[in-house]
């Protein structure tokens, strides 16, 4: 989308040699475009899904956190996380670009049941998913793990290991999910960026050995 007086800003930012600053030579040359890929990155309330966004993306991620009220009263367990305040009541958006020739985008989806109604529209576009798992409530991915299995879409668990809670092996909880063993089952903390990178390049490589030529 084009906008009133966009070009003379873009002008405006670039450098002597023509190039707009943190441009790299590949994404000014149309040849060379990235291939641009949708990834939902799901699971239960409370289980990281913004972290996990915001720990890998490049761009300032879009989120749509809003003040806990009384109204999820009785609705949203905060136990496990009682300094949690925000919840996600939309998506959470991020990019990040892989190599010079993908791009990935990244789409969390909001946990609570009432927003449900939105994961058809989230997912339309995306190669696959990456299912968030907290160990210490286990139950709260079962929703997704059960609507990605439905529809056929490709996707991997990430159990977010949060501090202060017992490390498990990927198999102990493959086997306590009853995840198929075609599905992958990575460890990682929303904190730490390249076990963030882990997951996402673990679903790449799922989605293209599962998905037809």
């Amino acid at each position: 989308m084009d906008f009133a007086g966009s070009e003379p800003v873009v002008e405006e930012v670039r450098n002597a040699e023509g190039t707009a600053p943190g441009v790299k030579d590949w994404q000014e040359d149309l040849s060379q475009a990235p291939i641009s890929t949708k990834i939902v990155v799901a699971g239960g309330f409370g289980v990281g899904k913004t972290t996990f966004v915001g720990s890998v993306s490049e761009i300032e991620p879009l989120t749509t956190e809003a003040l806990m009220t009384q109204a999820s009263e009785g609705e949203d367990d905060i136990a496990p996380t009682p300094e949690k305040t925000t919840t996600t009541v939309a998506m959470d958006f991020g990019r990040i670009t892989l190599e010079s020739d993908l791009v990935l985008y990244l789409f969390g989806t909001p946990g609570q049941q009432r927003f449900w109604f939105m994961w058809d529209d989230l997912v339309r576009g995306a190669i696959g998913a990456v299912v968030m798992a907290d160990t210490r409530r286990l139950e709260d991915c079962f929703p997704a793990l059960d609507y990605f299995e439905s529809c056929g879409y490709p996707y991997v668990v990430a159990v977010n290991h949060f501090e202060g809670t017992t490390a498990y092996e990927a198999e102990d909880v493959r086997e306590a999910l009853s995840v198929p063993k075609r599905v992958p089952v990575v460890i990682m903390d929303a904190r730490e960026r390249p076990t963030v990178l882990k997951s996402l390049l673990a679903l790449v490589s799922h989605a293209l050995d599962v998905t037809p030529a």
